[in-house]
């Protein structure tokens, strides 16, 4: 989701947001078939994989359909704990990743207290924040020569009066990964000056999202750093994004924080049962991993071939520097005129200058670059 900037009608009022529009929306207002309509904003994936079609024409799940799903959906996260490598004590399930946010949201942000974000990065990590009543702190990422990585000490400074540090790695939406090491070591900064100081260490959230397409995972870190929460999901790699699972993982006693706060019965029977199986059976992520890894450079270099600068990226999307609000404005129109949809981002956004696409199935992706070679030459200076 993305949300537009929030509004409200005093300072006690909730803010309230927008999120993207819908297909159907798309196609009243350009004026094309609904068929045509295809999403390259939402970092989803193509199609799911065939053993979801073959769950549901066989109608088994764990609980029939006019039943409740079990209380502590064992299954799901006995499989959870065994793809991730941890205790069954150590993951809580819920609906998608966005509901594990706002569970840690709960848990670790008191109204009032800081919330560490750096920036750009996903936006839901600012409408969990404000939505809890806290104070969102913004520290800017290095820029593009320096791969958009964190600020260490910057981060590490705003850490020392705040409950929680939102991280996002690989982040959304420049597509790049921390250097090796570097999150390890501003957490064991952040331990050391809270200790110095005789308080706890905020909660930092490190969102892996994305994390399948590179084989890296802070989850090992855990022990550790109990301060440490991470985020993974069905949605991405798993190609399961309507099913809505996403999982917190840490260790137990900070995953009895987060427990406190899930919602019963929020993961339905379809969506555990078909999450439980693609766990266990990782062939079909496996393949749409390979797939976007062969069609990633695709993309850019058809970018590339227009002049545009695609910045790299280790995720399922591409980030595109048009270099003007005004030029990223007008590509985004003329796609969207086709039925290509791209991410865009207000004009406050420190990516307005920037289209985001996802990589998605070859045959779609020739679309959009077809697109590119159409509009190129029409951009304006």
């Amino acid at each position: 989701m993305s949300p537009t900037p929030p509004t409200a009608a005093d300072p006690g009022t909730p803010a309230s947001y927008s999120w993207e529009a819908t297909d159907e929306d798309v196609a009243a207002r350009f004026g094309i078939p609904l068929k045509e309509v295809v999403r390259f904003d939402l970092n989803t994936s193509p199609a799911p994989p065939d053993l979801l079609a073959e769950m549901l024409a066989a109608g088994r799940f764990e609980t029939g359909l006019s039943e409740y799903p079990p209380g502590d959906y064992r299954r799901l996260v006995e499989a959870a704990a065994e793809r991730y490598g941890v205790g069954a004590d150590e993951v809580v399930p819920g609906a998608g990743a966005d509901e594990i946010l706002d569970m840690c949201g709960k848990a670790f942000l008191p109204a009032g207290q800081n919330a560490v974000i750096p920036t750009p990065t996903y936006a839901m990590y600012r409408v969990v924040s404000e939505q809890r009543g806290g104070t969102v702190v913004p520290v800017p990422r290095l820029g593009a020569e320096r791969g958009f990585a964190l600020d260490l000490p910057r981060v590490r400074e705003a850490a020392r009066d705040a409950a929680v540090v939102w991280l996002c790695n690989p982040n959304n939406p420049t597509g790049s990964e921390e250097p090796e090491g570097a999150v390890e070591a501003l957490l064991a900064d952040i331990a050391a000056d809270a200790e110095s100081a005789g308080r706890r260490p905020p909660a930092v959230v490190v969102d892996e999202a994305y994390a399948e397409f590179t084989g890296r995972s802070l989850i090992p870190l855990r022990h550790r750093f109990e301060n440490l929460v991470v985020v993974r999901t069905a949605s991405k790699a798993y190609a399961l994004a309507g099913l809505r699972v996403g999982f917190a993982v840490a260790a137990p006693a900070t995953i009895e924080r987060v427990a406190l706060f899930r919602p019963p019965g929020s993961i339905g029977t379809i969506s555990e049962t078909v999450v439980t199986r693609a766990l266990r059976e990782p062939a079909p992520m496996l393949a749409n991993v390979a797939r976007v890894e062969a069609e990633r450079p695709r993309l850019a270099a058809a970018f590339e071939a227009a002049g545009w600068r695609p910045y790299p990226s280790v995720a399922c999307f591409l980030l595109v520097d048009l270099a003007t609000t005004a030029r990223a404005a007008y590509v985004a129109d003329r796609l969207m005129r086709r039925g290509l949809v791209p991410r865009t981002f207000p004009a406050h956004h420190p990516a307005a200058h920037c289209i985001r696409v996802t990589v998605r199935a070859p045959e779609e992706n020739d679309r959009l670059i077809a697109a590119i070679a159409e509009i190129a030459p029409e951009v304006p200076a």
